[in-house]
């Protein structure tokens, strides 16, 4: 399908959502923006349902035509002293609520995607927790969909971030140790590329405000935290091809595939090699030629990654069965949406939204320098990844991590891999050295946080791992 046909496509189906969106009731939550002011509603008894801790949903109104979807648990335990994490999902235009619902929220989706239960492993038992769905366009979020780089999309959570602090309900929160934590959601890098931009724009802001040419709240960035992220393509995408053939559950595609998967990454760019099309998209900017990345993120896509995990699931090697369970049918019941909020349709992964990030080629440059800025900046940083993952695979991230040009650089190198216990049950290994840590999850697929192992349950391992970057900036066995 062309780019424009796409768009055609894309903007038909927004147009037809809509306008069916419009003609359902709504909750009790005013329907007309106030730029610069939040609408919400407090303690909707979905999702976290543990006595006496707050909640609450609604909307960051930007302007008058666009308003930014949020939900906002706070901690089970201490939550005035407790840090803030915002959790962003990657994707190129996924809804926060996956993994809010399927990883690490306050309650689970169970299988049939139509009811909650209590979650005792949500990262809320130790930290409050702020979901957002970004950019406007995702999830419930609704209005101008404009954002077509990593940059568009912080200055975006930047101006949310600062209508959040300023509101009564939230403002005691300003001064809180705030993480920045995300996970890649299929292929492409922008659960890594929100982290490091993001990160570094929000430290960027800090500056500005500190010597007086920028009026707003400081966020106090102390922790990073990034599942299956992809930093840097041309170094990492070709263990995509190691993986399909060595990883511990099964040898993905036939030894002829690897072959001409290996003359296609080497060919030259007028043959469709993936290794200089990328290249080409790291040497120019998004101003001077978009299409340069268009063309790699197409080849990079479907001629690459998408050859490579044959029939498997790229998401769970170990099997084809659809898990953890979908967002959707739950989100989608307007019995929910009235409770909570939200007064428009829910867009699970927004095609539009994608398809502009994609143009702006931010999926496949270069952000090797901008997570190393931050690493070695004592930001508290994890990389996590599950063994049965295809699409943030462990040999792309093993050899990130050895590469990344860190001040811990050498000392990441020697140091080995070691068991990473659990309440005494191995649940794969790490290594951490400063305040860097890197854990592999054992029999994991893609969304670490919906999974359990031996004598785990699921999101025990994800809880431990989070709580100790959170707290102390490296992980350790217990």
């Amino acid at each position: 399908m062309s780019p424009s046909v796409l768009r055609v496509s894309v903007i038909a189906a927004w147009i037809a959502s809509e306008v069916w969106g419009s003609l359902v009731p709504r909750a009790d939550i005013p329907s007309t923006p106030t730029p610069g002011k939040l609408r919400v509603v407090e303690n909707s008894g979905i999702c976290e349902t543990t006595p006496g801790v707050y909640q609450a949903s609604g909307y960051g109104d930007l302007s008058p035509s666009a308003s930014m979807w949020f939900w906002f648990f706070e901690s089970r335990h201490d939550p005035d002293n407790a840090p803030l994490t915002l959790w962003l999902e990657g994707g190129r235009g996924t809804s926060s609520m996956r993994g809010l619902f399927q990883e690490n929220g306050p309650c689970r989706l169970n299988n049939e995607s139509n009811s909650v239960t209590l979650n005792p492993y949500s990262w809320n038992e130790v930290s409050n927790v702020l979901y957002i769905d970004q950019p406007v366009g995702v999830g419930f979020s609704y209005g101008d969909e404009n954002v077509y780089t990593g940059e568009d999309a912080a200055a975006q959570v930047w101006q949310f971030l600062q209508i959040f602090f300023s509101d009564r309900r939230f403002a005691k929160y300003k001064k809180s140790n705030f993480g920045i934590w995300t996970e890649l959601r299929g292929t492409g890098s922008y659960g890594a590329s929100y982290a490091a931009v993001f990160g570094n724009y929000f430290l960027g802001q800090n500056e500005k405000i500190a010597n007086g040419t920028l009026s707003g709240s400081t966020i106090n960035l102390k922790s990073i935290g990034v599942g299956g992220g992809v930093f840097d393509p041309l170094t990492q995408y070709p263990y995509y091809e190691d993986y399909a053939v060595s990883n511990p559950y099964a040898q993905l595609i036939t030894a002829r595939k690897v072959l001409d998967q290996t003359r296609l990454w080497f060919a030259p760019a007028d043959n469709g090699g993936i290794q200089q099309k990328i290249q080409n998209c790291y040497d120019t900017s998004y101003e001077d030629n978009k299409i340069v990345c268009w063309d790699a993120v197409l080849a990079a896509n479907q001629g690459w990654v998408d050859t490579l995990y044959g029939s498997y699931n790229p998401l769970y090697v170990r099997s084809n069965e659809t898990y953890p369970p979908s967002v959707v049918p739950f989100l989608s019941r307007k019995d929910i949406q009235a409770k909570i909020g939200a007064l428009s349709t829910y867009s699970d992964s927004n095609a539009f939204v994608a398809y502009n990030l994609e143009e702006g080629g931010t999926w496949l440059r270069n952000h090797a320098q901008e997570i190393t800025n931050l690493i070695n900046q004592d930001i508290s940083t994890l990389f996590w990844v599950g063994d049965a993952d295809f699409y943030g695979n462990y040999l792309a991230q093993e050899v990130l991590i050895v590469a990344l040009p860190t001040k811990y650089q050498n000392d990441i190198y020697l140091a080995p891999h070691v068991p990473y216990n659990v309440n005494g049950h191995i649940a794969g290994q790490f290594l951490s050295v400063g305040t860097f840590s890197y854990v592999r999850v054992a029999g994991a697929g893609h969304q670490v946080g919906a999974y359990g192992g031996d004598s785990l349950e699921p999101g025990q391992t994800a809880l431990q791992f989070f709580n100790q970057t959170i707290h102390q900036g490296a992980l350790s066995s217990t």
